[in-house]
């Protein structure tokens, strides 16, 4: 066991969580100001469901070893046998703990990005007991899959260095899924869906950048070179994400905007999240500038639909992931890390087949189980408050609360009079 390891990824642990507070803030600051806190609710109460069905049942279902590749086995519930010592098939070099806790942190996030596609128009009872569903039917077992001893995806040579595929292509598929089904949000005539407030959404943002140095870096589970790598690579993408979609929103005659600047960063750092640990630094930015474009034009063009994805869940997360992982087996190389492989430019086109069967079936998990979940719930316990609520805004009807109170119902305008100058004082006088 390594101290320096150990302590690296203790910090990360803390960076990935800081991440879902950054969404939170994010996702708040662009809803109307009346869901605004429904909207980071749904983020934090995350924190909390996930964390408890995580170490109760979901660990072990994601990462206990078991004779299946497409389900981990029950040997770890309640966090049984899982203690401060290594697990060698994960890491020799930090406890078992440390992992697990690492691992959980991806796990809360994911089904909070989901709220993103329906936020101002759920049940919040609904939505929590969705997310605990969702869980253990679509995210413990990707994550088995593609990560976890023996999972069918990880044995094809599918390379995902971070959750570009477990996190982020579930995240925007299930989120699609979720807004076909919810159907449009409701709100009063004339009611715009623009930010109300943009500094939340550049602070979220900042803050999830942040956070993602932890989230990528720290899946080296190590402190050395490949989280070094990861680091410049985080950062280079979404620098490159974010230029491309300014001068893009320049190119369509609009104003480059800081909203703009920040969903551009969040694509970026989505797009090279399962690369981060296998590509080189200038391939990051192709990376980065491609992944951007993709979800610009789905953006456009999604905008001009009926769909409600209110946050651009999919567009964002889920073909940013889906850019992502492809480009993954185009420009991964052996040269700057030898446990990857080489990619389409390098010789290999083995894994970017790789990488798409990893996306399709990341896909279908996340459509099959979110219509599923949601459909059972719609008939149980039911989805969308009512019309009267929507209306309102869940803030006050659903958490009788208020993002922002006044001290007066009305507000009263003081009109000063200016005080002449002197010289308008002495032309006056005589």
């Amino acid at each position: 066991m390594d101290s320096g390891d150990t302590a690296w990824t203790l910090i990360c642990v803390a960076l990935v969580l800081l991440m879902t507070p950054g969404l939170a803030f994010f996702y708040g600051g662009l809803v109307r100001e009346n869901v605004a806190i429904n909207t980071i609710k749904m983020s934090f109460v995350a924190l909390a469901l996930i964390a408890l069905e995580w170490v109760i049942i979901g660990y072990s279902m994601a990462f206990a070893p078991s004779g299946s590749g497409w389900i981990g086995g029950l040997s770890w519930i309640g966090l049984n046998g899982v203690g401060t010592e290594p697990y060698p098939i994960y890491s020799d070099s930090i406890p078992h703990l440390v992992f697990m806790a690492f691992q959980m942190m991806f796990a809360i996030i994911t089904p909070a990005l989901i709220s993103g596609a329906v936020v101002g128009r759920m049940k919040f009872k609904a939505y929590a007991v969705f997310i605990v569903l969702w869980a253990l039917v679509v995210y413990n077992p990707l994550a088995h899959w593609v990560w976890g001893s023996g999972g069918w995806i990880g044995a094809l040579g599918t390379l995902d260095f971070a959750g570009g595929t477990v996190v982020h292509i579930s995240a925007g598929f299930s989120a699609l899924v979720a807004a076909i089904i919810l159907g449009p949000c409701k709100r009063p005539a004339g009611e715009s869906n623009r930010p109300h407030n943009v500094p939340f959404v550049v602070l979220g943002a900042s803050l999830l950048w942040f956070g993602w140095f932890g989230f990528n870096a720290g899946s080296a589970l190590a402190a050395n070179g490949v989280a070094a790598l990861a680091v410049v690579t985080t950062m280079l993408s979404a620098a490159a994400a974010v230029v491309t979609w300014i001068s893009a929103e320049m190119i369509h005659g609009r104003k480059p905007s800081a909203v703009g600047a920040s969903i551009g960063a969040v694509v970026g750092l989505v797009g090279i999240t399962p690369a981060a640990g296998f590509v080189t630094p200038m391939s990051a930015i192709c990376i980065g500038a491609i992944t951007s474009t993709v979800s610009y034009v789905c953006m456009t063009l999604l905008n001009r639909t009926r769909l409600d994805d209110t946050l651009d869940v999919f567009a964002c997360h889920g073909l940013g992931g889906v850019s992502g992982a492809i480009l993954t087996g185009v420009f991964a190389t052996e040269s700057i890390n030898p446990a990857g492989a080489n990619g389409l430019l390098y010789g290999n086109s083995s894994l970017l087949w790789a990488q798409l069967v990893g996306v399709m079936a990341a896909a279908v998990l996340a459509t099959a189980g979110t219509a599923t979940i949601l459909l059972l719930l719609k008939v149980t316990m039911g989805l969308r408050p009512t019309h009267e609520d929507e209306m309102l805004g869940l803030d006050a009807t659903e958490h009788a609360e208020s993002a922002y109170s006044l001290q007066f119902a009305e507000r009263v305008v003081v009109v000063v009079e200016p005080q002449p100058s002197r010289r308008e004082a002495a032309i006056v006088s005589a």
